[in-house]
């Protein structure tokens, strides 16, 4: 089995923000990610595949064609964008790390060809934190 790691990135706005909970309560557990006026951070996307490789063009997948793939169905839809407000894969979950690594996934897995398997997505949301999603 062999991994292939592809690199993109993105920027992108949201805000943490529970509407079942008062505005107090949403500052008490999100702090400064609760802002009215939203936040933004600099997002690097890592997408991991597995497969085998092929024998005559000694690819696992080209990565070229995994750019183009991670941009059309991903980064065209996050990037300089309200997380909260304009992406359709968010619309009604909390706009957290977590839940945007599962969304990608989901946006992604879908066109792949069926001999590449999504291995992880690792989403950093800043230099310190970054979230792993391998699945269900």
């Amino acid at each position: 089995m062999v991994y292939l790691t592809r690199l993109e990135h993105f920027n992108a706005a949201h805000k943490l923000y529970n509407p079942n909970w008062s505005k107090e309560r949403n500052e008490e557990v999100f702090g400064v990610c609760a802002n009215e006026n939203w936040h933004g951070h600099n997002f690097d996307l890592y997408v991991t595949i597995k497969g085998k490789v092929d024998p005559d063009t000694g690819f696992l997948f080209d990565v070229k064609k995994l750019s183009t793939i991670i941009r059309e169905n991903v980064i065209r839809k996050v990037d300089h964008k309200n997380l909260n407000m304009d992406v359709d894969f968010l619309q009604g979950k909390m706009c957290s790390t977590e839940n945007l690594a599962i969304g990608i996934w989901e946006q992604l897995q879908p066109h792949l060809p069926a001999n590449v398997q999504l291995h992880c997505i690792k989403l950093y949301e800043t230099p310190r934190i970054y979230v792993e999603y391998f699945g269900k």
